[in-house]
């Protein structure tokens, strides 16, 4: 396998490596010069795919990352990277786009929690606008595309205050025939995955899918505490403590709208970003969850198990109603 790229190496006579400034399992990148450019420095996004499957399935892993690297390449937004170019070298495909200054949120949040304190609400709040407004935009192309790794190490502030949403590794684009187009192949990090996003390659994860990592993250930055992971929630409802039991200073309204997010049903979270903006921002009332329904539903079920209950029911209405028309008369 190639090693690592060096310090001072120029690919495609444009981008000249600076320093490696991030690793994973499927590569690395790299901060690089633009030659071509003066001043300008990039992100370079380094991908290895795995070697070992079949040659048609590296073939068609490799048109995969041809394809969204295309997409990407389309976006525009301010609180998103730009990517500004694409290429394969030997084994390896690359991204380059925009290198985005500063410290990411997991940084931030960790700085604040060795200071014994919690970030302030306010700031929480104002990236959680920004954030809303790139998901937005992302959920809102056509076809609609989904990150599926919105969590704090992915977010960086810039120095004048910009948030721009990284890494777009796990992206989805949800073709009209369910078609996934995703660059390297995962489920994302486990803290902020909802459960439908462990189901093989993701074929039924969608923008709600996005909107709980939104929720757990928040609740992460909110906290100082890593959100339980929605396998073990599952399991044991009881184990994630609301947002205020671990930080009286959080709102609320920002608890009923993070704890909204992180429903472990898609269809018990908001139907869209912006409707979570709204209610988390304040600018919408928080529509009630149907939190009696499953209990409704469960009583209903255990009439239908007893007859009897049925029948004393029943009677016990068909009582009280002679009863009031005795009163009535």
């Amino acid at each position: 396998m190639p090693g690592a790229l060096k310090t001072g190496e120029v690919l495609r006579g444009r981008y000249r490596i600076v320093e490696r400034i991030g690793q994973g399992g499927m590569g690395s990148i790299y901060l690089a010069d633009d030659l071509r450019l003066e001043g300008r420095r990039c992100a370079l996004k380094e991908v290895e795919h795995d070697r070992t499957v079949p040659p048609e399935v590296l073939k068609e892993t490799r048109e995969q990352f041809l394809r969204e690297a295309t997409i990407l390449a389309r976006l525009d937004h301010p609180n998103l990277p730009k990517v500004s170019d694409f290429f394969t070298i030997s084994e390896r495909d690359y991204i380059v786009m925009d290198y985005v200054p500063g410290r990411d949120l997991r940084a931030v949040m960790l700085a604040a929690r060795q200071a014994g304190e919690f970030l302030d609400e306010e700031d929480v709040l104002r990236w959680a606008s920004q954030l809303s407004d790139a998901l937005t935009y992302l959920h809102r192309q056509a076809p609609p595309l989904v990150h599926r790794d919105v969590k704090p190490s992915n977010l960086k502030v810039t120095p004048d205050g910009l948030l721009k949403l990284v890494d777009f590794g796990l992206v989805k684009a949800l073709a009209p025939d369910e078609m996934t187009i995703t660059v390297i192949q995962g489920r994302g990090t486990a803290l902020y995955t909802p459960l439908e996003q462990y189901g093989g390659d993701g074929l039924h994860t969608d923008a709600r899918s996005d909107i709980y990592a939104f929720g757990a993250t928040f609740y992460h930055l909110l906290t100082n505490t890593p959100p339980v992971d929605a396998r073990q929630r599952f399991l044991h409802p009881e184990s994630l403590l609301p947002p205020r039991k671990i930080n009286s200073a959080v709102s609320a309204r920002t608890e009923r709208a993070v704890l909204w997010a992180m429903a472990l049903h898609p269809d018990e979270r908001p139907a869209s970003v912006e409707t979570l903006r709204e209610t988390m921002l304040g600018t919408r009332e928080f529509p009630l969850r149907p939190q009696a329904a499953p209990a409704r539903q469960k009583f209903i079920q255990h009439l239908k198990a007893s007859p009897e209950r049925i029948m004393l029911w029943t009677s016990a209405g068909l009582l009280l109603v002679s009863l009031i028309a005795s009163l009535i008369r």
